[in-house]
């Protein structure tokens, strides 16, 4: 099972768990092949805080033991998304229009697979993302990964 489905099959897993906490589950990343880390990021409105986090941690690893969707040790790491967050679902991109974002492509858009730029909308699945150059549309089934960025002027 390629990460991307075992991804899928651990945010199925643990969607409406973490909605009956009143928490969003914003991500599932899971990197690495000996000992793969588990890495869940969860919101909720106003944020979260570390005793969240810690309960979170108790049932992620119960539903995780539970199912057993991971063969073997991993490592779990539950937190909150951060001022960069991930952009999952084309909901994230409706939300976030008109930030910064990053966008990595698993397919070439226009020759690139990497854009920078405003979010300026979503079309049906199409993200569409606007730099000093154009307005790119961005298949979001074809998007391999996608945060906000967050630029500080010091």
């Amino acid at each position: 099972m390629g990460s991307k489905d075992l991804e899928g099959r651990i945010t199925a897993l643990l969607e409406s768990e973490a909605a009956s906490h009143g928490l969003e589950l914003v991500a599932v990343e899971v990197v690495g092949a000996h000992r793969p880390t588990v890495r869940v990021y969860l919101d909720r409105e106003g944020g979260i805080d570390l005793d969240s986090v810690a309960e979170a941690n108790r049932w992620i690893s119960s539903a995780l033991e539970g199912d057993d969707p991971i063969r073997g040790a991993y490592t779990l790491e539950v937190s909150s998304p951060g001022i960069e967050r991930p952009l999952v679902k084309v909901a994230d991109f409706e939300r976030y229009v008109g930030s910064q974002a990053q966008v990595k492509m698993g397919v070439p858009v226009n020759g690139r697979v990497r854009f920078t730029g405003v979010i300026d909308g979503v079309e049906g699945d199409t993200v569409l993302l606007a730099d000093d150059k154009g307005m790119y549309r961005l298949p979001h089934e074809a998007i391999a990964k996608a945060r906000l960025k967050v630029e500080i002027d010091l």
